[in-house]
């Protein structure tokens, strides 16, 4: 159907496509103070806008507005079809709390009573 087209109105059409997808995301990444937009994101990698993006590698933080959601360590980052694709060596879920250095009993006691 797009080869009907004209040339600059493809262009203009992938164009607006990549403002509206930039536009509807929530999700960012920050890099120290600089903060970009994720266009789209899966187990191990996700795609971010070229234009605004410099080639990223290491250690950052992806947020859902502004909510931490994970930890990722990049490896590597290519460019195609105008997005920076990065691939993930491990993400780890973000938590709001420090994770137990011991073995939880579910069926234990919650709580324990003084003696009298």
């Amino acid at each position: 159907m797009f080869e009907f087209l004209s040339r600059e109105l493809r262009e203009g059409l992938e164009q607006a496509r990549l403002m509206q997808r930039r536009r509807k995301s929530r999700l960012r990444v920050q890099v120290g103070d600089a903060v970009f937009p994720v266009l789209r994101l899966w187990h191990d990698g996700m795609a971010l806008d070229a234009t605004l993006t410099p080639r990223l590698r290491g250690l950052v933080d992806v947020y859902d507005g502004s909510r931490p959601i994970l930890q990722c360590l990049i490896v590597a980052s290519s460019e195609q079809n105008g997005e920076l694709v990065c691939t993930f060596k491990r993400s780890t879920a973000a938590r709001d709390s420090a994770p137990l250095d011991f073995w939880r009993d579910d069926s234990g006691p919650v709580g324990y009573l003084p003696k009298a």
